[in-house]
């Protein structure tokens, strides 16, 4: 699974420069890593949408090719019933 990437120095910088204390910013900046650390794993990639779309895009195959056999079976019947 990919990765995200979080500078934590540059965050530090960017709260500083607006006015934190550098311990405040660094206890931020562990706080904000730490939280998006426990969601980065059900972030989806695009490599994940792409296997899934080709996945469901199989199983769609499947499914008109299923409807398509079970159409003919029910009009096989029903000209059978005509014709007898």
């Amino acid at each position: 699974m990919t990765t995200i990437t979080f500078d934590t120095l540059k965050f530090v910088k960017q709260l500083k420069a607006a006015g934190f204390r550098e311990d405040q910013a660094k206890a931020l900046s562990e706080a904000f890593k730490e939280s998006q650390g426990t969601t980065v794993a059900d972030l989806a990639t695009k490599s994940d949408l792409k296997a899934l779309e080709l996945k469901f895009d199989g199983e769609l195959k499947l499914l008109k090719w299923m409807l398509g056999f079970v159409l003919a079976g029910i009009a096989a019947l029903i000209l059978k019933a005509f014709f007898t």
